[in-house]
């Protein structure tokens, strides 16, 4: 359930930085007040939830807020004995340690917050203030936590093609006044992805470094456009300063070209250990616009469910690989062909649901329309038989190709039968989707040695499906398959459905900083479809 939290202000709430604008500093003397006296003015002061509709959500930090002081009985959750209680120091220290995840602890008010704590005066404090005390901070947490569990910005308005749920529970009020624990830390809210982890940890440590002053000043010799030579000392204390595992393994190579191509690969250049343009404006780059990449890729996470367990399959678009995770460990790793930036793969989740062998191919509508109908109206029947198509009408039979017009041609389906030029070679890994994207085996297999390989038309070609399928259904499926059974029923040229007892999800995600195969280090890829901008801004 996705939950939209908006910031409510009004008179008891900081809905600014400015200290005195809402009574932060406000002493009202008076006599003291009583549990009862706070749950009353309590809750009078937020708007009655329409408890007739079992079925509405709670959506707004008002409706959030009500609901966890219901749940506490309207008693403070910040205070005690009338002063702030252990709580506020470790959401305190908590709020200020979620800059690492590349989101500005101001966002909730951190020095607003740590101004009530500093000036709280428990004699000179009438009720009215220590309502306004408790609910800001409560007002700061729950918001922290949704921005953690869900992410800051609505995806829909900068990525119109991230359609992976997040399905993460929403319990923050819960877990706030829960009496059997300690404080609720914000960590409970972080994704589990182990992506997210290795990307906080990188944003922490490019963060340090612009303390840095000698990276600092090689930095801005680039960008004032000095042009350094082979065994440039600038250039090497920039690598080995920011990417301090990019050593000299090779005993073929010198430590110079090695140290480059290392830096190259882990920044998505061609690896040819030469200073070239692309090469010196990724030097050039500030531990900063390093954290932009960083930190937009966090959000994105965010935007993920939680906790992804410990089997499933990760497809990185811009990275143009496949990862195949279990406990940890990459049991399978290989090079993927996705779509072109005009027929983009989007990011979406599913289950995997069987292996076909020989698959059949259906041409998908997309395609239809702007490959077989153009191609057939240059080239009539022949593109067909070219091509291998046959024409079915939707209930199976085959027609005559000569009927299909550019007016009807939604009426019939048009089908590629197994065998060794189909499109979708010799394995398929079917994954139910509304946008039909699915995993395969391709004939075009000189396409994955290229570094270059966005060329689908959005689905994903794998470069050793034949060797997946067996893991799949040999490790997974304890069926008896081996490399001569699967040869075997390739050369049959009839297709064979493999359901799947075993849950794998698959994950097709759009990340453009994503860990190496050893999972330690960042790679920072290339924006393939140009869309890092759009979310940057919305951060921003």
């Amino acid at each position: 359930m996705v939950l939209w939290i908006v910031l409510l202000c009004s008179s008891f709430m900081a809905c600014n930085n400015n200290p005195n604008r809402h009574g932060f500093k406000e002493r009202i003397i008076a006599s003291g007040a009583d549990s009862k006296e706070f749950a009353e003015k309590l809750s009078a002061i937020f708007p009655d939830m329409d408890s007739s509709d079992s079925k509405k959500h709670i959506v707004t930090i008002a409706d959030n807020m009500r609901y966890a002081y219901e749940l506490n009985q309207y008693a403070p959750l910040w205070l005690s004995s009338g002063k702030p209680n252990s709580a506020t120091e470790k959401f305190l220290s908590e709020l200020d340690n979620i800059q690492w995840d590349g989101i500005d602890p101001e966002r909730y008010h951190l020095s607003a917050l740590k101004q009530l704590r500093d000036n709280f005066n428990a004699k000179n404090a009438d009720v009215n203030y220590l309502i306004n005390f408790d609910t800001t901070f409560t007002n700061s947490y729950l918001l922290a936590a949704h921005d953690l569990l869900m992410g800051e910005i609505v995806l829909k308005t900068v990525d119109s093609l991230w359609y992976h749920k997040n399905d993460s529970s929403w319990t923050a009020p819960e877990h706030l006044v829960a009496k059997d624990a300690n404080f609720p830390s914000l960590d409970i809210y972080r994704s589990k992805v182990p992506t997210y982890t290795l990307l906080r940890d990188q944003y922490q440590f490019y963060a340090k470094l612009q303390s840095d002053s000698t990276l600092m000043a090689d930095i801005n010799k680039l960008q004032g456009g000095y042009m350094p030579k082979k065994g440039d000392e600038s250039i090497s204390y920039i690598i080995k300063t920011e990417m301090p595992w990019a050593n000299n393994e090779s005993d073929t190579m010198s430590e110079w070209q090695q140290m480059v191509e290392n830096y190259q690969y882990y920044n998505d250049i061609h690896a040819s250990g030469k200073l070239d343009s692309f090469t010196l404006a990724r030097l050039a780059r500030t531990p900063q616009q390093i954290n932009d990449a960083i930190k937009l890729n966090m959000e994105r996470v965010r935007w993920m469910q939680q906790n992804i367990g410990d089997l499933y399959i990760i497809v990185d678009v811009p990275v143009m690989e496949l990862f195949f995770r279990k406990g940890g460990e990459n049991v399978m790793h290989m090079r993927t062909v996705v779509g072109k930036p005009e027929r983009q793969t989007p990011s979406l989740d599913a289950n995997m649901a069987n292996v076909v062998i020989n698959p059949p191919w259906g041409v998908p509508p997309t395609i239809m329309k702007k490959d077989v109908m153009p191609g057939m109206s240059k080239s009539g029947l022949k593109y067909l038989k070219t091509k291998g198509l046959k024409v079915y009408d939707h209930k199976g039979n085959e027609i005559d190709a000569s009927r299909v017009t550019e007016k009807n041609y939604k009426q019939y389906v048009f089908r590629q039968d197994p065998g060794d030029d189909n499109a979708l070679g010799y394995v398929k890994f079917n994954l139910p989707n509304k946008w039909d994207i699915y995993l395969h085996d391709t004939p075009h297999r000189n396409d994955f040695p290229k570094r270059n390989r966005f060329l689908s038309s959005g689905c994903i070609r794998l470069e050793q499906p034949q060797q997946m399928a067996l893991y799949i259904l040999g490790e997974l499926e304890n069926k008896r398959y081996t490399q001569e059974r699967l040869d075997s029923v390739i050369q049959t040229h009839k297709t064979r459905w493999e359901i799947l007892k075993t849950k794998i999800p698959v994950h097709v995600l759009y990340l453009t900083t994503f860990e190496d195969t050893t999972g330690q280090h960042l790679r920072f890829i290339r924006d393939i479809y140009n869309r890092d901008a759009a979310v940057l801004s919305a951060l921003k």
